[in-house]
């Protein structure tokens, strides 16, 4: 039996790649007047052009930092991150990178 190889994605905030199971697809919705805003597409089913992130906090404030949702969509208008903000803002970070608020601290720890 063949293993398929599963697909990887970057991550428009932090730029690691990761497996595309583990990203979150974002895409634009235009309205008539150039305003697009970005939606979240867990299913990865929505039409058009999408970017990955991770499902992240920090992923996203870099990723707008950057302005990178208008590059990685190929967007010339102005984008609305509002609803995805909600969206990461709503879910606890999965990301595969390791949380060092957890990490414990060897300071004070008698040897």
């Amino acid at each position: 039996m063949v293993r398929r190889a599963l697909p990887e994605r970057t991550c428009v905030g932090c730029r690691r790649r990761a497996p595309a199971s583990e990203l979150l697809r974002i895409v634009a919705v235009g309205d008539e007047v150039g305003h697009y805003s970005l939606r979240p597409d867990p299913a990865r089913r929505l039409p058009g052009r999408g970017a990955n992130m991770h499902p992240d906090p920090a992923c996203f404030a870099q990723a707008v930092r950057r302005r990178a949702f208008g590059r990685a969509l190929r967007v010339t208008g102005i984008v609305d991150p509002g609803a995805l903000a909600e969206h990461v803002d709503a879910q606890p970070p999965t990301t595969g990178q390791p949380d060092r608020s957890r990490v414990a601290s060897k300071v004070g720890r008698p040897t």
